[in-house]
């Protein structure tokens, strides 16, 4: 095959080329991927040389299964993406100590048991809240401010006009917010801003 329209092969047309011999196939296969996948390891390793010998080595791994590749079970772009992302994790696991004093802290972002009773005890004041509401407040409100809904989809759903469902949801709030102020410094609201 040509060079210029080697260019255009596939990646796996132009493996199998080089698995029958072919040094020019290998050339623009490298020329193809070796760039994407040492942009990758270098970003992994944040070491030139090191994403360099990554690259090495997993273009020689692709060489050497080249006769035995199986065209339908994956891409060889992300055959070799995935060599070199086991490579580069081999690098750093021996370049990190792995002792249990010098692994990282797990973050938990889980909210504390404080924060979780707090959130509990201001999702109950808001139900009993909204159980004080007129029936057709308190379906507007819950589907606009909790189900999010748009204003015409409530107005669809409860058989009313646009207006109407704007109406019911701002008299909705500001008796909540009436109901429930009163109760801010309890369910742990200490600023100035809306319940």
């Amino acid at each position: 095959m040509p060079y210029d329209a080697m260019t255009e092969a596939p990646d796996d047309a132009l493996l199998a080329l080089y698995a029958n011999g072919d040094g020019a196939a290998a050339r623009v296969l490298t020329e193809r991927l070796a760039p994407r996948v040492l942009r990758f390891a270098a970003r992994m390793l944040s070491d030139p040389a090191e994403a360099e010998d990554v690259t090495q080595e997993a273009l020689l791994r692709l060489w050497r299964i080249a006769p035995d590749w199986r065209r339908d079970e994956a891409q060889v772009s992300t055959w070799l993406y995935r060599v070199a992302r086991n490579l580069c994790t081999d690098r750093l696991r021996r370049k990190r100590p792995l002792g249990l004093d010098a692994a990282p802290e797990v973050e938990d972002d889980r909210p504390g048991a404080v924060a979780r009773l707090q959130a509990a005890e201001r999702a109950q004041a808001l139900d009993r809240a909204l159980a004080r509401l007129p029936d057709r407040q308190r379906e507007a409100v819950v589907l606009r401010h909790i189900e999010g809904l748009s204003n015409p989809e409530i107005a669809a759903v409860m058989e009313i006009s646009v207006e109407a469902v704007e109406s019911l949801t701002a008299r909705g709030k500001r008796a909540l917010a009436a109901d429930l102020a009163g109760r801010r410094e309890e369910l742990g609201y200490d600023d100035d801003g809306p319940i």
